[in-house]
């Protein structure tokens, strides 16, 4: 049962923030469905806990002080089907790779933030879809509707923001399982690397990397060293924080400190669509406790930077605010050091991550959206250029992947061609990498952080 305060600070927030306009929301065709669903909402226990959210901005308070690393990755959207433990695991071992290589190559910590149980919710370029002379309501995630192209499955149902809340339990609910029953032990560094990845030239060179840990470790059990922090992980979750119906109705009051959280998710941004300053999703993230992140894109200038910062972080608490640029490969390196040189002449400190998939996006001939590999390299090495020229710390990457032989990306070495993304392109939305293309990403990143150091 919400508590007198949770039901006060679910009527201040409706006031509030429901009283701006709000981009990229869906037409509810019912308000009453609404009302039911979020009654619903506000009843349930906490996906995750403040405590939980400090540590992780305690974190991330670190990456910005360039003492560790980020690394933020998973679905462009996760959709119901997707709920089981094969797909969680998959998910699991692509970030633990990646993690792996990095800590150990680049000798940095690395922070573990999953896009995973939340992110149901897409923002769309057009409110609709036509094909063949049909106009429906576009898909905007299965927390809002299916993507199958009929009336039916297009209708927006507020009834499925209940439902995205039970997938979101039971993905956590696999995560943790998997990270503290040993899956996540550091012992296990060769069955991460196991099915098709294992024969590409990143999973053998992740081989050889896994041998010499498995001699550190032997080392470490002969003198005896056997600390329980090589057994587990830390993994927060995060998703964008767009339908706002369901992040206020998942905001709480914390009992220890009397200030409010979003519960959906340890950490949520505020996407490239729907960062306005004067909207309800920037009015919305301020007023709430966890560490937020915001994406900016090439038309992001200084001033609208420094805006935000002083709307989101005007306490400017360390770990507080992250900025999340994807600018594109041919944009990276003009656009982002304005932004960073006037962020360091206001002596703001804030974390600052790659996402380099959502500039480099085009429809290949074949129709299917797709993302060239060498352009998102290039984006990364821009990002660090950049970082390395102004003497200011990179201090992560924002990835969309997945840990299966998907082909929706073209190239990386062990090559995807264009004409071969239509052999096992899955994704709902967005092209992502699989698992071999995201391991020699982290690589080529772990080369990049020791040639900074």
């Amino acid at each position: 049962m919400n508590s007198s305060e949770d039901r006060a600070l679910y009527s201040e927030l409706t006031e509030t923030v429901g009283a701006l306009p709000a981009a990229q929301q869906p037409q509810w065709p019912h308000r009453d469905a609404v009302d039911d669903a979020t009654a619903q909402l506000r009843e349930l226990p906490p996906l995750v806990f403040a405590g939980e959210c400090d540590l992780l901005t305690t974190r991330l308070a670190a990456v910005a002080r360039g003492e560790a690393f980020l690394l933020q990755g998973g679905d462009c959207a996760e959709t119901f089907a997707g709920v089981s433990a094969e797909n969680v695991r998959n998910k699991l071992k692509t970030l633990l790779q990646m993690a792996i290589v990095l800590t150990y190559a680049a000798s940095v910590p690395v922070v573990k933030v999953g896009r995973l149980a939340g992110q149901y919710a897409k923002p769309r370029s057009k409110a609709d879809e036509i094909r063949d002379g049909v106009t429906l309501p576009a898909f905007r995630g299965d927390i809002v509707n299916e993507f199958d192209f009929t009336e039916q499955a297009r209708q927006p149902d507020p009834a499925r923001m209940v439902r995205a809340y039970h997938a979101s339990a039971a993905t956590l609910n696999l995560a943790r399982a998997f990270v503290g029953g040993g899956y996540a032990d550091l012992h296990e560094v060769h069955s991460w690397n196991t099915d098709f990845v294992r024969t590409s030239p990143a999973g053998q060179r992740y081989e050889r990397l896994a041998g010499r840990i498995d001699q550190a470790l032997a080392f470490m059990k002969a003198i005896e060293i056997d600390s329980e922090q090589l057994r587990t992980v830390e993994l927060y979750s995060s998703h964008e924080a767009l339908l706002l119906d369901y992040e206020m109705a998942l905001t709480r009051v914390d009992s220890r400190s009397g200030v409010p959280y979003d519960v959906s998710g340890h950490f949520l941004w505020i996407g490239e669509r729907s960062r306005q300053l004067d909207g309800a999703h920037v009015e919305f993230a301020s007023r709430i406790t966890n560490p937020i992140g915001v994406k900016v894109g090439p038309t992001t200038t200084p001033d609208e930077l420094m805006a935000l910062a002083d709307k989101l972080d005007p306490e400017r608490r360390p770990g507080r605010l992250t900025f999340v640029t994807r600018m594109g490969a041919g944009t990276i390196r003009d656009a982002l050091p304005p932004l960073i040189q006037k962020a360091a002449a206001n002596g703001l400190v804030a974390t600052w991550i790659c996402d380099p998939m959502h500039g480099n996006t085009y429809e290949a001939p074949s129709g299917h959206k797709t993302r060239r590999f060498d352009d998102v390299v290039d984006e990364v090495r821009g990002f660090f250029e950049v970082h390395r020229g102004l003497g200011t710390h990179p201090g992560g990457l924002h990835v969309e992947l997945t840990g299966d032989d998907v082909t929706e990306c073209v190239g990386g070495g062990d090559p995807i061609a264009e004409d071969g993304l239509g052999s096992r392109y899955e994704t709902v939305c967005d092209p992502r990498l699989n698992r071999t293309q995201s391991l020699e990403l982290a690589f080529l990143v772990a080369e990049l952080l020791e040639a900074a150091r």
